[in-house]
């Protein structure tokens, strides 16, 4: 099957079996920043925007987001031009081993867009459905914190 998908703000053709799911099929395609964890839904790692909601992208028929808005990591910021809570994450040192990073930045882009000053409570009920082995999530619940009070900062200003 094909079917056409905007990802990361461009259009594309994506080709994929008719039961495939969407990690699968973003992976077969170079998106390798969709980490493929647990293939059951329970380890965040392989979260994307889906129409701009957090979504385990292991749990979703390709074919039923043909047509969809997709967001990847990169699709909020790169390497060479990082988004404030990828900055965050790495000022604070929430990054350790990176696989859950993506899918953790993710959800916070998600609850720091609809709500940039969330409780300590509201952080750690946003990354319930992500799991790290390295942090203890202390840092990434910093960073969280950090790039809301600089996003913050931001629309104050502008």
């Amino acid at each position: 099957m094909n079917a056409e998908f905007i990802i990361n703000g461009k259009s594309k053709i994506l080709s994929f079996e008719p039961d495939e799911r969407l990690l699968i099929t973003l992976r077969n395609h170079g998106y390798t920043e969709v980490k493929n964890g647990c293939l059951e839904g329970v380890c965040g790692a392989c979260v994307i925007l889906l129409n701009d909601k957090p979504v385990n992208s292991c749990q979703v028929l390709t074919a039923s987001a043909a047509g969809e808005t997709i967001t990847t990591v990169q699709g909020i910021g790169t390497l060479h031009a990082p988004h404030i809570i990828q900055e965050a994450f790495v000022k604070v040192g929430a990054v350790q081993c990176g696989f859950c990073t993506p899918g953790m930045i993710l959800v916070a882009y998600a609850l720091l867009k609809e709500n940039p000053d969330p409780s300590e409570e509201e952080i750690k009920l946003t990354l319930d459905g992500n799991l790290c082995r390295c942090t203890g999530y202390v840092k990434i619940i910093e960073a969280i914190q950090l790039a809301g009070k600089q996003l913050r900062h931001r629309q104050h200003k502008g």
